[in-house]
């Protein structure tokens, strides 16, 4: 039996790979990817606090709305405490709808990566040339809001086709974080020969598919993150790997929730002497030995 496959990479078990380090001879490096995010009002996706009703879903939508209004703005107040690097992983409407959101997080040197036009639709559903469009369109903001290029793209819900790795390479991409199949980046083949790096993007440490999909409170989810950053600080003797948390302003920035995961930000800043905290296109950039 042959099964259907993608041809992006071969397998590879992690315990037979030979073994590297991290700047500073650290072998976990560790990034926060915040996604900020902006919404349509009355139609297309988005995440759900509570069941939706018909368009316009108010109560859904303000929830969402919440994250750059607040609680974006209380989490920026930890990363700032506590000297913590962070990735934004940014929708391309985000400058024109919280401008200044995008602005604190320039003045703090922070990394931007392409995150899609909007989180209210999925690119994946779009056909190659559509596609193409939003990658470019999403580029091209970005890039002229920070003065470069972003590096690093994760699609709005995790969504590609089975030809976004082709056309991320061919805009000029260097990595992607769609793909959570490792804890060590991965080279993923393309259709133009030059490839593209796969960063492990959490799924599991990622406070939508915990919170909103498995209905996990913040407490728990606050916990999660250190069994998970303790387990792979000891897991990285034998092999450098990759740690990440993944979050949401209009989840993790609601008060209940701030509180435990800013003991548990407290928990990995405390342990930055022992491990590597960057952000994502430091990852990238290393594990492919460039300086651009």
């Amino acid at each position: 039996m042959s099964l259907a496959g993608h041809g992006r990479y071969p397998y590879s078990p992690i315990e037979d790979r030979s073994a590297g380090e991290w700047p500073g001879g650290r072998r976990l490096a560790v990034y926060i990817a915040l996604n900020v995010e902006v919404f349509a009002f009355g139609e297309g996706l988005g995440a759900e606090l509570a069941p939706g009703g018909p368009q316009p879903d108010v109560l859904n939508y303000a929830w969402r709305d919440y994250g750059n209004r607040v609680g974006v703005w209380r989490l920026l107040e930890e990363f700032y405490r506590l000297e913590l690097p962070v990735t934004v992983l940014a929708n391309a409407a985000a400058y024109d709808e919280c401008p200044a959101v995008m602005e604190a997080f320039r003045r703090r040197g922070d990394e931007v990566v392409g995150h899609g036009r909007t989180n209210s639709e999925r690119q994946g559903m779009l056909d190659e040339a559509g596609e193409r469009a939003l990658i470019a369109e999403t580029t091209d903001v970005i890039a002229q809001a920070e003065g470069r290029r972003p590096q690093g793209w994760l699609g709005p819900w995790i969504s590609q086709s089975r030809h976004t790795p082709d056309l991320l390479a061919e805009a000029g991409y260097g990595y992607l974080l769609d793909w959570c199949h490792d804890d060590q980046p991965v080279r993923m083949a393309t259709r133009g020969g030059g490839g593209i790096l796969s960063v492990p993007y959490p799924q599991e440490l990622n406070d939508i598919p915990a919170v909103i999909a498995r209905k996990v409170e913040g407490r728990a989810f606050a916990e999660m993150i250190v069994d998970g950053f303790d387990e792979q600080l000891a897991q990285a003797t034998r092999q450098p790997l990759v740690f990440g948390i993944a979050l949401h302003p209009y989840i993790v920035g609601q008060p209940h929730r701030l509180r435990p995961l800013r003991q548990a930000l407290e928990h990995i800043a405390a342990h930055r002497d022992q491990v590597w905290l960057c952000h994502a296109g430091e990852i990238a950039r290393h594990w492919t030995g460039s300086d651009s």
